[in-house]
């Protein structure tokens, strides 16, 4: 393995993970998705992502 070889697998437990915090931009600023209410969390969980890839123009 030389210094350029990045692993392809990386195994953690549970207990050495670290928990991530999302944050999202709601009404022009940024809130951490942990503060929203129980159906905004529902609605954040549905949102479709904008991928540039698929957009053609005719």
């Amino acid at each position: 393995m030389n210094d350029m070889t990045v692993p392809t697998q990386l195994t953690l437990k549970d207990e050495e993970r670290t928990r991530c915090e999302v944050w999202t931009r709601v009404m022009g600023y940024h809130r951490p998705v942990t503060s929203f209410n129980k159906g905004k969390k529902s609605e954040h969980r549905e949102r479709q992502f904008f991928v540039e890839g698929r957009c053609r123009l005719a």
